[in-house]
């Protein structure tokens, strides 16, 4: 398995959120590897950015986003479903992209279209907050990365973009209709259009 390096996600969030489409996304756990090719996902910017949660200031419950980049921010929703996010650019600049969709790829079970979906699907819960991406055991890879048992994204290879506004920040005004959501043209992994 090839991982990311730690410089992929010290760049600016909208970049690392296109780059990530087609990367998967590796967790092993128990003795077994599961891996989705994300397909979907959402750029939050920092501060400034209405949507994003570091947009009311440092809190218990966001940390990790002002933290280094390369690492996870995993929050609950709604008091039941994980959200996952990968943390972007320098030490305390709080933005990061959430994880929406993935295409399974090893080992997935369940449905993977939606970030809590995704997150259940993997075994992603609150104690993977702050987690570095650099591990062994919960990563993100190139998308030559194959399975031990050999299996691969059926859909590997060249793909479109298509930027749409993010889904369910209504509270954020002007920030609510950028297009900030980017997901790859025509897979069947994505949870909105």
């Amino acid at each position: 398995m090839r991982k990311l390096k730690r410089d992929f996600y010290d760049r600016d969030a909208t970049s690392v959120a296109k780059d990530l489409l087609g990367k998967y996304v590796v967790r092993r756990d128990n003795g077994i590897e599961r891996v989705g090719k994300i397909v979907e996902v959402e750029a939050y910017l920092g501060p400034h950015d209405l949507a994003a949660h570091s947009a009311r200031g440092r809190t218990a419950r966001n940390e990790v986003m002002f933290g280094p980049s390369g690492h996870a921010y995993v929050y609950m929703i709604y008091g039941m479903h994980f959200c996952m996010n990968v943390v972007t650019e320098k030490e305390g600049h709080a933005s990061a992209v959430l994880l929406r969709a993935l295409e399974p790829v090893c080992n997935l079970t369940g449905k993977t279209s939606g970030p809590g979906l995704l997150c259940k699907a993997l075994g992603i819960d609150r104690r993977l907050n702050g987690h570095d991406l650099q591990s062994d055991d919960f990563f993100i890879a190139a998308p030559e990365t194959v399975c031990r048992n050999g299996g691969a994204s059926a859909s590997d290879g060249e793909f479109k973009i298509v930027a749409r506004p993010r889904i369910g920040v209504d509270y954020a005004g002007a920030w609510a209709r950028k297009p900030l959501r980017f997901y790859i043209r025509g897979n069947p992994f994505v949870s909105r259009k």
